[in-house]
């Protein structure tokens, strides 16, 4: 393998094509994939610019649903990567389908080896060129959403909402646990709106004691307290043409809502020890990972603060929840790391690369990140593997594929549910929303005994 050549995905189930293609494409560093499963691992372990595929993958190698699905999940985990796929003489129309999915080119068998190089060393040359403008176009423009990595619909989702919103001036709640990157979609609004060029404010509630998050916020006159020995003013004012993100509004004290509730009515604020209101010009956004609902219901969140605050509430997925991101946000910290750390690594092996989808990441981005660097450090190969990355997974995840796990799932619930309904065959299939035969069909795959009996209506 050449770390220097730049790596090209070949997915071909034919053995004779795959050496045929693999010494035509000499100057590429080749990995070879014969099934959809065996080319995303490829793809997430090497990131290859360019992927030739053909269409007639197993188990459906007569027909092209298999090559289309691979093409639909190459092209969400790596929507910048160039494929060209590899058809039959008569699969025009499946073709210009998958052009129309988002493949780069097609080209039709039998494969002439020079011609198909052609168009991936075109291929490849345009990857280049278009990666370079997105570089170029980003620190031009300071793209608001930069530092945001997703390729996900749930993150589309999120990241659609920041730019409808973010050049208003409306006050905005971001929600989602801890590590998922709200500061980062707080900046997003603030550098897309009129105020780009003022200050941007942070205040974390949870960072700071009770005691101090009122002077903190509001300011202070001279001798307002004790050490108070010269007028402050607080981090309101200091954002005053600005942005003011409240970090984690759901950790502050019920005894400062008030008066923060008054700031968002009035746009004024009042130092501590003082009479006078100041006031002020700032867009609020503020986070949390509480359920705010909850609070309010719990006596700990005013209900009239929630409304001033969640004019607009836009919620941002756990890692868990982001189908996709995860191996992608992994390569980008990889890559980031490396290069900070001066060190040069080909990918993830497969061992990696499984872990990392099937963790639950509790601390979402940030524990990934965490992860990442701690594994650009220590790795000591030139791929990082599962060892590396210091994950503590449940036994019964490292021991199970996601196929095993879903029948392990789905074992458990149909076992219950023949338990509750006392082995009640049409019961447990209405419970369990399928047709008694499926229900036989889903406890004969899955190796369940019925117990011996076949109650219906006992």
């Amino acid at each position: 393998m050449n770390s220097k050549l730049k790596p090209l995905l070949v997915v071909e189930d034919n053995p004779s094509l795959q050496k045929q293609l693999k010494w035509a494409f000499s100057g590429f560093d080749v990995h070879l994939a014969d099934t959809r499963e065996s080319a995303i691992s490829q793809l997430q372990q090497h990131n290859p610019q360019v992927v030739t595929l053909d269409l007639g993958l197993p188990p459906d190698t007569a027909n092209a649903s298999e090559g289309l699905a691979t093409l639909g999940e190459i092209l969400q985990l790596a929507p910048h990567t160039k494929v060209i796929v590899v058809t039959g003489n008569d699969d025009r129309e499946v073709a210009l389908r998958a052009v129309s999915m988002g493949a780069y080119d097609f080209y039709q068998k039998p494969v002439d080896p020079d011609v198909l190089t052609l168009i991936v060393e075109r291929a490849s040359r345009l990857y280049d060129i278009e990666a370079e403008n997105r570089r170029l176009q980003a620190a031009q423009s300071g793209n608001a959403l930069d530092g945001i990595v997703y390729a996900s619909n749930a993150m589309l989702e999120a990241c659609r909402m920041v730019e409808r919103v973010g050049p208003t001036d409306v006050t905005t709640l971001l929600q989602g646990e801890s590590g998922t990157g709200k500061e980062l979609f707080a900046r997003a609004l603030h550098n897309l709106s009129e105020r780009r060029n003022g200050p941007f404010v942070a205040v974390n509630c949870a960072a700071i004691p009770e005691t101090l998050l009122e002077s903190e916020l509001f300011g202070y006159e001279k001798g307002a307290f004790t050490g108070a020995v010269r007028q402050n003013p607080g981090k309101i004012e200091h954002a005053n043409g600005g942005t003011f993100f409240l970090d984690e509004i759901g950790d502050m004290p019920v005894s400062l809502q008030a008066k923060m509730l008054r700031f968002l009515q009035e746009h004024t604020v009042e130092r501590l020890g003082g009479h006078k209101a100041h006031q002020v010009d700032v867009r609020v956004i503020c986070a949390t990972h509480h359920d705010l609902g909850e609070g309010i219901k719990a006596g700990t969140f005013r209900e009239d603060l929630y409304y001033r605050v969640s004019e607009i509430v836009i919620r941002i997925p756990a890692l868990r929840d982001r189908d996709g991101d995860r191996i992608l946000l992994a390569r980008t910290f990889l890559e980031q790391y490396s290069r900070e750390h001066g060190r040069e690594f080909l990918g993830f092996t497969d061992n990696a690369c499984e872990q990392i989808e099937s963790y639950r990441w509790p601390g979402n981005v940030r524990e990934l990140e965490n992860k990442i660097k701690r594994a650009v450090v220590l790795a000591e190969g030139k791929t990082v593997d599962a060892d590396d990355l210091g994950l503590h997974l449940p036994a019964d995840v490292r021991s199970l594929d996601l196929r095993e796990a879903r029948e392990s799932a789905e074992r458990d619930v149909i076992r219950r549910a023949l338990d509750i309904n006392n082995y009640n065959m049409s019961r447990t299939a209405e419970a369990l929303g399928v047709s008694r035969p499926s229900l036989y069909n889903l406890m004969k795959k899955l190796g369940i005994n019925g117990g011996g009996n076949d109650r219906d209506g006992q």
